[in-house]
């Protein structure tokens, strides 16, 4: 256990770091997005494409992606429950509402937690995956039907296929699956730019809550409070009920399982929030927010369970 919560520490403390640069003015906030440019669009797909490509694919597949979608679907179920026929949200904002409580920061925080706590970065693969190939085209579908009068349902669907992440994900996933041994002088640039995406990603994501605001209410207080309950707290129990009684995992499994439904929601909510402009308070509370208490939360998973 004790290996475990020294693992997390040691992620805490380069996003520390990166906050602690932020606040003494060694990075801008304008740095934040440069930072997480190099992270998602060059870094970070490299090491999605070095880590699936090289994996076990019953690693890929392995039970702890049916406990995230039985995690996902159960709290989302509850929100659009309670922000729908009782608060009378609107369509758009029941989208953003639902993703909030659900899609988690598979990227920034999501790879680093699996490779360094977990030992197995091809665990979040299916979860970045079905987030890139599912819930986001489906969110688009219906932000774009209600904020835009429609668009094309092929644009919508074709857009994760630009999304650098599934790119790397899905041909590291051609390579295991035929078993292409690559030559070694394509392998060595990939992986040296991929061991910089951890350090980069967890410094962009400390830097950005040294720059966080409190943003207004705007009808959205408990909204915001109901996300981020499911979110940090429901999630990662229905993820270790589903785990533990109904597919009998047990030690690194149902740790995994609980963990990874215990990450905070991705700041790409927030951005699906301004560029459709609905729900913006809200996504970027629930961001914020469910990022600050998932610390303490997984950090106490570790313990419990690590």
């Amino acid at each position: 256990m004790s290996e475990v919560v020294g693992a997390f520490a040691v992620l805490v403390a380069v996003a520390v770091l990166g906050y602690l640069a932020g606040v003494g003015g060694a990075l801008r906030p304008q740095d934040e997005l440069v930072l997480s440019r190099l992270a998602f669009l060059i870094a970070t797909p490299a090491l999605l494409f070095t880590t699936v490509a090289t994996a076990d694919l019953k690693s890929i597949f392995s039970p702890v992606f049916v406990t995230n979608v039985a995690g996902v679907l159960s709290v989302q179920a509850v929100f659009l429950a309670v922000a729908g026929p009782i608060w009378r949200r609107g369509r758009s904002e029941l989208v953003i509402g639902a993703l909030s409580t659900s899609y988690v920061n598979a990227g920034n925080l999501g790879i680093p937690v699996c490779i360094y706590v977990l030992g197995d970065g091809a665990l979040i693969a299916p979860i970045l995956l079905s987030q890139l190939l599912v819930m986001a085209p489906i969110a688009f579908l219906l932000l774009d039907r209600d904020t835009s009068g429609g668009t094309s349902a092929w644009k919508v669907l074709a857009r994760p296929l630009r999304n650098p992440l599934t790119v790397a994900t899905l041909l590291g996933l051609v390579i295991a699956l035929t078993g292409v041994r690559l030559p070694v002088m394509l392998t060595r640039p990939i992986e040296l730019v991929a061991a910089a995406a951890v350090p980069v990603a967890l410094i962009a994501y400390g830097l950005s809550l040294s720059g966080a605001r409190q943003a207004e209410e705007n009808g959205h207080g408990r909204d915001v409070a109901l996300a981020v309950v499911l979110k940090c707290l429901a999630q990662p129990a229905v993820a270790y009920l589903v785990g533990r009684f109904a597919l009998g995992l047990d030690g690194e499994l149902l740790f995994a399982a609980t963990l990874l439904a215990a990450l905070p929601t991705a700041q790409n909510i927030y951005v699906f929030a301004v560029h459709y402009g609905t729900a913006k308070p809200l996504a970027r509370r629930a961001v914020l927010i469910t990022t600050l208490v998932s610390i303490p939360v997984m950090t106490t998973i570790s313990g419990l369970l690590g």
